[in-house]
């Protein structure tokens, strides 16, 4: 066999030309890995770094590097460009941290950043040293660090285990996987254990009780071998990217891996269980692969949820499971084997001699024969006592119809050549033939179309060949004929087949595409849990054809139905069935190991914190599920809709952690606000209270009534301060409802004005009110409320004139409370009608803030809208307009005055 030159794939040469160019731009991490503190990273760290400075001449700087007192460490930093580290004071200590606006603004070609898991200290930028490096990698600056293994995220809990101490601080896995080099610093830990004792990892006190705990011999050998691991296999996938890049087919042996071919064959479940003793055997990871053909036949039930079985006891037993297709099923195999580095193959030995095999190579046969240097091993067993019985394959109904229609179409063929060509072309006649057993493959199928190639060489025998109108045949040459015409449709036929079932199979990927769109686009758009559980399920029925019951827990951790069908609500037993998939997270019901005989497939809804749900799904159809391409469709429908209702129960989080926030804020401003404005009074009351009862001689009458003013003064201000705090409080709860009634803005601006007669009576007041000013749908006592705090706000921060000036302005009533006292800070015309808001100057009286917000509850109540805004020439407008809604009332004429009647002498 000749070596084809392989042909680049487009698509990945412009994918590699864009990473390249992404990793040109993109600074490089290395990293000195070992597996505990004191195995030297940072002294390997410091030396590779002296080196890129005298080797390559580069721009090299300290950013932040931590000695721990060790001399030969600290012998290396000498000489090298430090940066300086920026102070910080943290819980009223000053602590060093690495400057990253400095290394920024430095910009070295490498810089060292050592301890990768370091935890920032509060104020920083980033909470993690590892997010700064992230920075400086995406500012184009190389950067060495130092990590340990039992600081990697995905190995937390393993160490855990292993040494009885969980780490918190952490790397994500992906920062290892995007390190443009890994090196291990690797030291035995009796070597380890001799530098802890001689002091040159840690301080002799610390030492002893680290010896005792974390670096006992064991947990040193453990975190060994976990950093060798993972560094192979940060070497491993480094070298798999290497192969795709340069296209190298061939196997490199460099590790163990194992393929295991499944099927819905009863004899897998054997294969699956020796790939486990092997793998476990040869320490290999191993992967379960069926190959579903293109196909539309679909597999018999029994064999459907074997084969579901199967892959499952594949996943239980560790394996890696994945789903291929494709029309060749041993080129499907040997693709994936290459693509993953596989040294070996295991396939089931044939336990009958089909007859097709006798014609063509069996699937252990192309196996062998294309796997070039991979080991096959091809092994038999006996099947599970349970499944003992071979499907056989299904005969298909005789579908007469077609059978029929490819019999017309051959007479209609005949027909039109006889009419048309005639005997003496023979070679058009074939081709009329040819295109009417295309027709009929197109339209039919493989069966019909067969038909019609046997039909169409007897007709063309018969009435086209001599001696005609029988089946004789006088010239041998007409053999030949006939034999390439019915070879040739039998292979348009099963072309035509093929491109029939492909065109089906991408008909059904794309209705399954187009299913899992709308799910998504729907979910996107639910904005709350209930939507998005009902969304999901309505989706689900309508592709499965089925009904669907959704289990959640409530807040005291019983599990409930939260969308329940109409056509199948749930039951006792389901929920029974729920409380068992939530707690082990493995699925339950028809095709499963768990209650197979039911009607019911249960799926636990998994997402990144953990179960969310429990989706009840039960076809029409009982074996629906048994599938493997159907289950593959729900899954994907239960990952989206886990996904989902995560999202959403991370945003009620965030609302309720914001509302939280916000409330402690606000309860946090009230104290505040509250305890200075509510002790100034009170102490003004005490002290003017206090100088009245000692009932002092030489006090005179007008001090006397000044002190007295005075506390009555203070007192109506406690008063106005506590009556706006309970307004705010009843307005905010709903407590306050709005009665609307057809008023007259004049009366309800002249009671305001007379409540403030004593405030106001030292100020010049403008009142324009338009003639012909419409009666204003409103609730006169709130809308007093707001006129008040408007006229106290502008009497409180000026000393001039107050002007009220109302407008009539289309579908609206615009009344406007303007002052001349110093205006609104720039910036603040919309905060200040936040509660507990107070935009003052420098100078101005206090207050709690809370007037203005009054004011924009009312108005908003109202269906209005208010707003604040400088005015030329100095001063604050302050405006709320009131929407005119509805018919207003008949005002009755007014009665005529009686004169009167004059006084007697």
């Amino acid at each position: 066999m000749t070596n084809q030159p392989h042909r680049p794939d487009p698509d990945e040469l412009l994918r590699r030309v864009v990473a390249e160019e992404a990793r040109a731009k993109h600074g490089k991490l290395t990293l000195f890995f070992g597996a505990a503190p004191g195995v030297g990273k940072t002294y390997a760290m410091l030396e590779a770094a002296r080196a890129e400075l005298e080797r390559e001449r580069r721009d090299v700087v300290v950013g932040i590097v931590e000695t721990h007192g060790r001399y030969e460490t600290a012998a290396l930093v000498l000489g090298l460009p430090l940066l300086p580290l920026r102070k910080v004071v943290y819980r009223g200590v000053e602590v060093q941290e690495f400057d990253l606006d400095g290394a920024l603004a430095r910009r070295p070609d490498l810089i060292l950043i050592d301890e990768l898991a370091h935890t920032n200290a509060e104020g920083s930028r980033h909470p993690k040293r590892w997010q700064d490096v992230e920075e400086l990698l995406d500012a184009g600056i190389d950067v060495f660090s130092t990590l340990n293994v039992q600081h990697v995220e995905s190995l937390n809990d393993v160490i855990a285990k292993i040494t009885g101490v969980v780490v918190r601080e952490t790397v994500p896995d992906a920062i290892l996987g995007a390190a443009h080099e890994i090196k291990l610093v690797d030291l035995p830990a009796d070597d380890l254990l001799e530098r802890l004792r001689d002091g040159k990892v840690y301080v002799p006190a610390q030492a002893q009780r680290a010896i005792e705990n974390f670096f006992r011999k064991g947990n040193l050998i453990a975190l060994r071998e976990l950093a060798l691991r993972t560094t192979a296999e940060r070497v491993d996938a480094q070298m798999r990217e290497y192969r795709k890049a340069q296209h190298i087919e061939q196997t490199w042996a460099t590790t163990e891996s194992i393929l295991v071919a499944v099927s819905a064959s009863p004899y897998s479940a054997h294969l699956l269980r020796a790939a486990r003793r092997m793998a476990s055997t040869l320490h290999a990871s191993w992967f379960a692969v069926y190959v579903e053909p293109n196909a539309i036949r679909p597999l018999p039930a029994s064999a459907a949820a074997r084969l579901s079985q199967n892959l499952r006891l594949a996943q239980q037993l560790g394996a890696q499971v994945a789903t291929l297709t494709g029309e060749n099923t041993a080129n499907a195999l040997i693709e994936f084997a290459r693509s993953r580095n596989i040294t070996k193959i295991i396939v089931g030995k044939p336990v009958a001699l089909r007859l097709r095999d006798r014609f063509r190579p069996s699937l252990v046969d192309q196996i062998v024969k294309k796997s070039g240097d991979i080991d096959v091993f091809v092994t038999a067993g006996d099947p599970d006592p349970a499944e003992a019985v071979i499907d056989k394959p299904q005969p298909v109904p005789l579908n007469i119809p077609s059978f029929l229609s490819a019999l017309g179409v051959t007479a209609l063929s005949t027909a039109l050549a006889w009419v048309i060509f005639g005997p003496a072309q023979l070679a058009d006649v074939v081709m009329t033939y040819l295109l009417g057993i295309v027709l009929v493959a197109s339209r039919f199928g493989l069966g019909p179309s067969v038909s019609a190639a046997l039909l169409s060489v007897a007709a063309l025998d018969f009435f086209f060949v001599p001696p005609y109108f029988t089946f004789a045949v006088g010239d041998l040459r007409h053999i030949v004929t006939f034999a390439v015409m019915f070879v040739v449709a039998v292979v348009i036929s099963g072309l035509t087949e093929r491109v029939r079932n492909q065109a089906l199979s991408a008909r059904q990927r794309e209705h399954r595409t187009t299913a899992l769109y709308d799910l998504s686009r729907e979910l996107a758009a639910a904005e709350d849990g209930g939507t998005v559980i009902q969304v999901a399920a309505e989706q689900i029925e309508r592709a499965f054809g089925s009904t669907v019951n959704v289990f959640v827990k409530d807040r005291g951790g019983s599990l409930l139905c939260a969308r329940a069908s109409t056509n199948n609500p749930p039951q006792d037993r389901d929920v029974s069935v729920g409380e068992w998939v939530w707690a082990n997270k493995k699925e339950a019901g028809v095709g499963t190991n768990t209650l197979p005989s039911g009607s019911t497939l249960y799926v636990p809804l998994l997402a990144s914190r953990g179960i969310v749900g429990v989706l009840g799904v039960t076809a029409e159809q009982k074996d629906r599920f048994l599938a493997i391409d159907q289950r593959r469709h729900l899954d994907a429908f239960a990952a989206q809709m886990a996904l989902a209702m995560e999202r959403s129960l991370l945003a009620a989080e965030t609302s309720q952690a914001r509302q939280e926030i916000e409330t402690e804020q606000l309860r946090s401003s009230l104290l505040s606000s509250v305890s200075h404005d509510l002790r100034t009074p009170l102490a003004v009351i005490t002290g003017a209270a206090s100088t009245l009862l000692q009932d002092v001689p030489s006090l005179e009458a007008p001090v006397r009534r000044e002190l007295t003013e005075t506390i009555l003064e203070e007192a109506e201000r406690l008063n106005r301060l506590i009556r706006n705090l309970l307004d705010m409080t009843r307005l905010e709860s709903g407590a306050i409802r709005v009665k609307k009634e057809w008023v007259p803005l004049e009366e309800v601006l002249g009671s305001a004005l007379q409540r403030l007669e004593a405030r106001l009576k030292a100020r010049e007041l403008k009142v324009e009110l338009p003639p012909g000013l419409p009666l204003m749908p409103c609730d006169p006592i709130l809308i007093e409320q707001a006129l008040i705090n408007l006229l106290e706000n502008a009497a409180k921060y000026s000393e001039g004139g107050i002007d009220i000036v109302a407008t009539l302005v289309p579908g609206e009533v615009v009344v406007e409370v303007a002052d001349r006292g110093p205006g609104i800070p720039e910036g603040q015309e919309a905060r200040i009608f936040e509660k507990f808001h107070r935009a003052v100057r420098e100078g101005s009286p206090s207050g709690v803030g809370l007037g203005l917000a009054i004011c924009r509850a009312i108005v908003t109540a109202h269906g209005g809208r208010i707003w604040a805004e400088n005015r030329a020439g100095g001063g604050a407008s302050f405006r709320f307009a009131l929407p005119l809604l509805g018919q207003a009332p008949m005002l009755p004429p007014p009665e005529p005055l009686e004169p009167h009647a004059e006084e007697s002498a």
